[in-house]
């Protein structure tokens, strides 16, 4: 006997088709570690500046000592709104003020330390640097955040508990009274030589527990909940890794922070091997930050005036930052004056335009777009139409065992492009593992490009422009697509810049390494006039020069090796100079601030032109490598006419 008649079993069926089409309109289940609506918005803004001025910049050096009179801070023409109008002529979406460096001097009139702003003659000691900043950004519609460094030099509570508390009411002052925040930044900068009240000594502290950074970061989640915590393994946003702006070509906006010793991984202290490339499936969605400076050095210095990237290297690094699923922080650095300097401003504008006419029009909205499968079959919902409409958040997607797909783009004639752009609907993760773009030539799919770790944003810039009528994008995933968008564009040409040689140097032809063969490993190497090579101390930490004849010069420089990493690098240095070889004399000594994270050419300034023959660099101390020597590596020295 049937237990169901035919009419039922229709029902039965039909019910059962619509649940099953429903399930595949309904979103995809969310994949993996996923981000809060903080990071979100900190995702969107994509582009900002960390805007460096204390009185370092007066003193002319990378990091203060923290000894600094607080008289010499006085800018005569000082303008937030300069400097943040020219951010955002340049494109970026906010401003990251550092309220107090390493040099310990807060640019606002705290309560916590007498070292700060109200001691300064600037504004007979009544203004309020972080308030001028916050107001600009304001009126000119960028988002405001706030750097206040952990590391003071000049505290003399410094390396005791008593500096925490010192600390932690800093940023609560920070936090309390300059409205919203979008990021609480810091770095890993912890501990070293300092002023320290006038002790001038040099004080460690235990990375990994000195701050008890998740209690103070709890500061920052009670007053500024929408803020975005960036360190090197911020709660938020992480470090990619290096001061050049360049993230490795696979991103993870997911990563696993690594221990280090056995101890939990903490700002300043963790196994950063991963920092970059983070983790597939890692635990944590915390992208990448990828910071670098418009000048060589985070703070101005009159003569890297003529050392701006140029729009090229800008856009370069926006494609290794935002273009691999993190975010531009552009240090800009204000004159004495309080101002940028003009060429800081031109240099920001013509970045801005020249990313407007890249991203100008999406190439992709002029094709019929082909989907090899789209869940439930809902062109509505998740169809073509998703991949052009400029929303980050709507999207193709398809059925959840399909995990392969083609997105096949036809125009009516051939588009040419340089930029493929795509992005996933990072809402529900970081889903796809891979991609690979072709073009039909001649009758058959060519491989013009592939690509890993997609997330919130992924550019693909080809080295020479591509024509085609036909593209296709074949994804990978280990779960259900959910794509959000497919651009293509065609950047126009930029004007490039010769490479600026600096017209004030001398030739090192003739010059001569002094130093035995068995003391340095390849010496000419540090005189051939090649960034790619290096010469390394084997023993001993000084290196001399000949010339060859009697030069007066005003200025030496320094470049530590150029492979990547800056073990070998020196940080503090003396300079010496001869004329017999025999008898010496001291004409310059100092630190090569931040050199560790930022390997890039040092220039020492004399105090007065010296005339001499022979010249010594002296490495009173290095950056160690993998084995802890460390070994000096130079991979070219200078002498400057002026």
């Amino acid at each position: 006997m049937n237990l169901f008649n035919r009419p039922a079993l229709l029902i039965i069926s039909s019910l059962f088709f619509s649940a099953f089409s429903n399930a595949q309109t309904t979103a995809p289940k969310p994949y993996g570690a996923l981000p809060t609506a903080r990071q979100l918005k900190w995702q969107e803004t994509e582009m900002y500046c960390i805007i460096h001025f204390t009185p370092t910049t007066f003193q002319n050096k990378e990091w203060g000592y923290g000894d600094a009179d607080p008289s010499i801070f006085n800018p005569t023409k000082f303008s937030a709104l300069q400097i943040v109008s020219a951010a955002k002529a340049g494109g970026f979406k906010g401003i990251v003020y550092v309220a107090k460096h390493h040099d310990g001097f807060a640019l606002w009139p705290t309560k916590t330390t007498t070292y700060n702003i109200s001691k300064s003659p600037w504004k007979n000691g009544k203004g309020d640097m972080v308030r001028e900043f916050q107001q600009a950004a304001k009126q000119e519609g960028m988002k405001f955040g706030i750097y206040c460094s952990p590391w003071d030099r000049h505290n003399p509570h410094y390396g005791t508990p008593a500096y925490l508390v010192d600390y932690r009411n800093q940023i609560t002052e920070l936090y309390s009274n300059y409205g919203d925040l979008f990021m609480s930044w810091h770095d890993g900068a912890n501990g070293g030589d300092g002023y320290y009240g006038g002790t001038n000594e040099k004080r460690k502290v235990d990375q990994s527990t000195y701050y008890d950074w998740m209690n103070t970061w709890a500061i920052t989640r009670k007053l500024q909940p929408n803020a975005s915590i960036f360190s090197d393994i911020g709660l938020d946003v992480r470090w990619v890794g290096n001061e050049k702006g360049l993230a490795p070509e696979t991103s993870w906006s997911t990563i696993t922070f690594n221990e280090k010793n056995g101890k939990p991984a903490m700002p300043g202290f963790m196994d950063d091997s991963n920092l970059g490339s983070g983790t597939r499936n890692g635990k944590q969605w915390i992208p990448f930050e990828g910071d670098v400076a418009l000048r060589p050095g985070w703070f101005y210095h009159p003569e890297q005036d003529e050392q701006l990237k140029s729009v090229e290297d800008l856009f370069n690094i926006y494609v290794h930052t935002v273009g691999r699923g993190g975010a531009l922080d552009l240090g800009l650095s204000p004159t004495k004056e309080g101002i940028l300097f003009p060429d800081d401003v031109e240099r920001l504008a013509e970045f801005g335009n020249f990313l407007k006419q890249v991203f100008a029009y999406n190439l992709a909205k002029d094709a019929t777009i082909t989907l090899s499968n789209v869940r439930g079959k809902s062109q509505k919902a998740f169809g073509a139409a998703k991949l052009t409409d400029a929303s980050r958040y709507s999207y193709w997607a398809t059925d959840d065992k399909v995990h392969q797909a083609t997105a096949e783009l036809t125009f009516k004639k051939p588009v040419r492009f340089t930029i493929i752009q795509l992005r996933e609907n990072i809402k529900l993760g970081e889903r796809i593992d891979s991609v690979n773009v072709d073009v039909f030539k001649k009758g058959q799919w060519i491989n013009l490009a592939k690509a890993t770790s997609i997330g919130a944003n992924r550019i693909i810039r080809l080295e020479n422009s591509e024509s085609a009528a036909k593209v296709r994008i074949h994804v990978y995933a280990p779960v259900a697509i959910a794509l959000s968008e497919i651009g293509l564009y065609m950047e126009p040409k930029i004007k490039t810049e010769s490479a600026k040689k600096d017209k004030n140097s001398y030739k090192s032809s003739g010059w001569k390494v002094l130093n035995p063969a068995a003391e340095i490993t390849n010496p000419a190497y540090a005189l051939d006039d090649n960034e790619a090579t290096a010469a390394q101390l084997m023993s001993g930490n000084a290196i001399d020069i000949d010339f060859g004849k009697v030069l007066t010069f005003a200025a030496v420089g320094y470049l530590p090796a150029q492979d990547g990493s800056s073990a070998g690098a020196i940080e503090k240095y003396e300079v010496l100079s001869s004329n017999d070889g025999v008898k010496w004399d001291k004409i310059a000594e100092g630190e090569f601030s931040n050199i560790k994270a930022n390997p890039i050419l040092q220039r020492i300034g004399l105090t007065q032109p010296v005339t001499a023959r022979y010249l010594r660099l002296l490495s009173k101390q290095a950056v160690a490598g993998k084995d802890g020597q460390p070994q000096v590596r130079i991979a070219e020295l200078s002498v400057y006419k002026k």
